[in-house]
């Protein structure tokens, strides 16, 4: 069963996720780009640290002639200067040819990434969705996406050349200056990266408290926004205000510590590195004074300190800002690690369906072991029939829909289309076979012609019109300002009820599925807007076997079988004369309904 929370991923288990997006086995021109940055940092880390030699040749050339590399090469102080210069702008020419090289590697992988998370979130079962937050998913794939592309450009082009520079750093300070000046490096390192992993692991807690503030506060925002107009109709704009203000005192909370964990954790880090450049300047200091070093070393001593003195402190960010990249992608990867409720079965073939007959058989249901929702229902939909399913809420109308639909498998018996058990066969196929016009039709943020054409996206603009003409709305559409390129708002909320349904029955005949389900479809609407709609329905049905879900009797005392439903049972079937005469259930319910409409008519 789908939990309400995901475990995240650990940071190994996210690294691991993450290199063969790097290094994938079937496509050799990444791995060519990634050992061509390698070859690129390699070299400019080469060309960094000989830059100080460079630079103590001059300062030796102008302190006085002495046998060095500068007087060998024929070079002047002049020379040499320039050839400093030369060093730099090499390094920063590798440096940016690595970072052109890898932006193609590193750019494929985080779309490659993005889009496998939102294919698997679409994969995942309505129960989850309906557990889970909009706003707090969206948020997760967006940290998770960017903490990807931070842990590629950096860990991969930031960490490795930092430790390669670091260790020939130590070789060159062991070679030249003696072993007293690599220990007091590695000594300073050592700490500071001790120092630094220490403390942000203790951060990473308070900052994964501030990014659950963060989604916290996301959320309450989307879920008031998408409510706009259930917020003014009960004038709670100062309690959604409020509601949305604790949260965001909370994430300031949490933001204030955040903040000054970091600034111990700079001042920390500066008084190590600061110790370290002291220690070694005062001892390469003493060389010169000694007359074993010259001022040109004591300048490169001090050059070679600034150098691993930089990265060191911006060590201490990117060590910061990878192990919240690994945070936010293991939240990413715990939703990719999420399994699919309902899945195929290995070979399954596609659903093929000859006359559309659907058969329940037994089925049994349940959302929770102890509280079944449905216990045995057996009917069946001969093709071209009209079934209607009636009954009080919470008697598994919907779910029987849902069940058809594959959302969910059943627990017990068996749902067969022309024979086929729908566990056998792909849900794509069953999707494809089966049209669903709900109660509340929800349309996407686009054009009227989109919103159509989303049954079938490769109509031409001839069969959109014709399925607006089926479902009489093609005139009012033309009577818009922009026909068809009208925008309808988010989920449509610029055309009336009966508009959207309409254009929800449009994009159900475009679709032209041999199985249909009407789920409540007009119990929303008002009755005239419900008997016009009502014709396009029944015209709609013609040939196509219909599941119809009922509230209104009138809508479908035409249907072929009515089955009536309580408590998850069937209680009475037959059709809307043979339930009237027979005094039962639906009867009352014929009678009750019946007495209503006639109050509202007087």
């Amino acid at each position: 069963m789908t939990k309400d929370t995901d475990s995240p991923a650990s940071g190994w288990q996210t690294i691991a996720r993450v290199v063969p997006y790097l290094w994938p086995q079937d496509q050799p021109w990444v791995k060519r780009r990634v050992v061509l940055s390698l070859a690129m940092l390699v070299m400019a880390k080469i060309v960094s640290v000989s830059t100080p030699f460079l630079y103590k040749q001059a300062v030796d050339a102008l302190a006085g002639p002495s046998a060095d590399i500068g007087t060998l090469l024929g070079l002047t102080a002049v020379g040499l200067t320039i050839a400093y210069g030369m060093a730099r702008l090499m390094t920063v020419g590798f440096q940016e040819l690595r970072d052109a090289i890898f932006v193609r590697v590193g750019q494929r992988a985080l779309r490659q990434l993005a889009l496998e998370t939102f294919t698997h979130i679409h994969r995942l079962s309505l129960r989850y969705h309906i557990t889970r937050k909009t706003g707090g998913l969206s948020r997760i794939i967006e940290r998770g996406v960017k903490g990807v592309d931070f842990l590629l450009r950096f860990m991969l082009l930031s960490i490795g050349p930092l430790i390669l520079e670091l260790t020939m750093v130590a070789i060159i300070f062991a070679v030249v200056f003696g072993a007293t000046y690599s220990a007091v490096v590695i000594v300073v390192i050592s700490l500071y990266v001790a120092f630094t992993l220490k403390v942000t692991e203790w951060r990473v807690q308070i900052r994964r408290e501030m990014n659950q503030q963060d989604t916290d506060a996301n959320q309450k925002a989307i879920d008031s926004l998408l409510n706009f107009e259930t917020v003014k109709y009960f004038n709670a704009e100062g309690m959604e205000a409020r509601r949305y203000d604790t949260a965001m005192q909370r994430y300031e909370k949490a933001a204030v510590k955040t903040g000054l964990s970091l600034a111990f954790l700079n001042a920390g880090q500066a008084l190590l590195i600061t110790t370290g450049l002291v220690i070694v300047m005062v001892m390469a200091a003493r060389g010169v004074q000694a007359g074993t070093l010259t001022v040109g070393d004591f300048v490169m001593v001090n050059a070679y300190m600034i150098q691993i003195t930089m990265p060191l402190n911006f060590l201490g960010t990117v060590y910061r800002e990878i192990r919240q990249a690994l945070t936010d992608m293991g939240e990413m990867f715990g939703l990719l690690n999420q399994p699919a409720e309902v899945q195929d079965k290995p070979g399954a073939p596609a659903l093929r369906v000859a006359g559309g007959h659907v058969r329940f058989e037994d089925v049994r249901f349940d959302y929770d072991p102890t509280r079944p929702i449905l216990k045995g229902i057996s009917f069946d939909v001969e093709p071209g029939q009209k079934v209607a399913l009636v009954g009080p809420s919470g008697s598994g109308k919907s779910t029987i829909a849902r069940l058809l639909f594959r959302f969910y498998d059943v627990t017990g018996g068996a749902i067969r289309i022309d024979g086929q058990d729908l566990r056998d066969v792909t849900q794509g196929s069953i999707h494809g076979q089966i049209g669903v016009v709900p109660q509340d039709t929800v349309l996407f943020n686009d054009t009227i012609f989109y919103n159509i054409a989303y049954g079938r996206p490769e109509a031409t603009r001839e069969e959109v019109e014709e399925a607006a003409r089926a479902a009489r709305i093609h005139d009012f559409i033309l009577s818009l300002p922009d026909g068809y390129d009208t925008t309808v708002g988010e989920r449509g909320l610029k055309l009336s009820g009966g508009e959207k349904q309409r254009v929800g029955i449009a994009r159900t005949l475009l679709k032209n599925p041999p199985i249909l389900i009407l789920d409540e479809a007009t119990s929303a609407l008002d009755t005239q807007t419900e008997r016009d709609i009502q014709e396009s329905l029944a015209r709609m049905g013609e040939g196509r076997s219909v599941i119809t879900i009922a509230h209104r009797l009138s809508t479908i005392a035409d249907a072929d079988q009515i089955i009536v439903l309580e408590a998850g049972q069937i209680v009475e079937r037959g059709t809307h004369d043979d339930l009237v005469a027979r005094g039962g259930r639906y009867a009352a319910m014929w009678a009750r309904q019946s007495s209503e409409e006639e109050d509202e008519a007087a």
